[in-house]
């Protein structure tokens, strides 16, 4: 349970280690665990359960990268326009939505290799097998959807951590994210989305095969994580306790900011741990019915190994935490 231990366990991925993996997982801890909750309730009052419950945490202000300035309304000057042929787009080419300002990077189309290897640390039996994925190209948000967007769309802010329009929105819930797509839609007359998890994780490798784009192991540096955690020879570092503006660390080889860590990033996908065994080569959809929605790439308190590419998180699409937002995508022809 979030908060209650301080630690994360989103949609079955629990990062509790030793004895305390082995209770949480038996009948009886659950049953002490329910005791607990009722006698906890009174005093929490019954917010948590309707609204999300939050990982307590104190701001901690971090310098933005001046060169990720987003907009909220009227995009950046020379903005505005989409390339009238995708076909003829590079990596990196971009445009800037007018009605929120969005910046999307065109992802180019492409194989790689979904999942990770047997040896890799920290992983979980339904990153595999590894299999090969093609995929058609398309635009991504160069960031995370901020504070400002959300608010220029809705009206209001959801986020438990508002230190900013540039900030990500978070405690935004799957069927959150799909209303505020609607209605940018509408109001753009474009036809955003969310990833699917095939193009999420074809993103955030940019190319690699380790277990993050930056390498074998991650730092503070590159990532907002739990630091007080390490990945492989990585050292310890800053635990920030909350969100951060978005772009604050360099971007992947794709121009893409804070694919590891910051917010959890909803994808389009119903969860299925058995998916990959069955997944279709050419720019799979997920399953084609489930309980619970995925969410890609670790947020501010994930341990590191929960920032890896491979990473699979899960939960039923009402949900909403402070650790969880999103980004979008656009397809490749308009």
């Amino acid at each position: 349970m979030v908060g209650l231990f301080d630690k994360e366990d989103y949609g079955g991925r629990n990062e509790i280690s030793g004895i305390g993996e082995v209770m949480w997982r038996s009948r009886k801890f659950l049953v002490v665990c329910l005791v607990i909750v009722a006698v906890l309730m009174p005093l929490l009052g019954w917010a948590w359960v309707i609204g999300g419950f939050e990982v307590p945490a104190k701001p901690v202000k971090v310098k933005p990268n001046p060169q990720a300035v987003v907009g909220s309304g009227s995009g950046r000057s020379g903005g505005g326009s989409v390339p009238a042929s995708q076909n003829g787009a590079g990596a990196g080419s971009n445009f800037t939505d007018p009605v929120t300002g969005m910046e999307f990077i065109w992802v180019p189309q492409g194989c790689f290799q979904m999942g990770s290897p047997s040896g890799e640390k920290g992983r979980d039996s339904d990153e595999g097998p590894v299999h090969r994925v093609c995929l058609d190209g398309f635009w991504m948000g160069k960031y995370e959807v901020t504070q400002g967007q959300w608010q220029k769309i809705t009206g209001n802010n959801p986020s438990r951590f508002k230190k900013g329009n540039n900030y990500p929105v978070e405690k935004v819930s799957w069927n959150d994210c799909q209303e505020f797509i609607k209605k940018l839609n509408r109001r753009s007359g474009k036809n955003f989305r969310l990833p699917t998890e095939a193009e999420w994780e074809y993103a955030c490798r940019a190319g690699t095969t380790t277990p993050f784009s930056f390498g074998s192991t991650i730092s503070t540096d590159q990532a907002n994580y739990d630091g007080n955690y390490t990945y492989g020879r990585g050292r310890k570092g800053v635990y920030r306790k909350s969100t951060v503006s978005v772009g604050s660390f360099r971007p992947n080889a794709f121009g893409l900011y804070d694919m590891h860590g910051n917010v959890w990033e909803w994808c389009s996908d119903w969860y299925d741990s058995g998916y990959y065994k069955n997944s279709p080569e050419q720019n799979p959809q997920g399953a084609s019915s489930g309980s619970s929605r995925v969410f890609r790439g670790g947020c501010w308190s994930s341990s590191p190994w929960c920032v890896r590419s491979a990473n699979r998180g899960w939960l039923r699409p009402g949900s909403y935490f402070n650790i969880l937002g999103f980004r979008l995508v656009s397809p490749g022809r308009r």
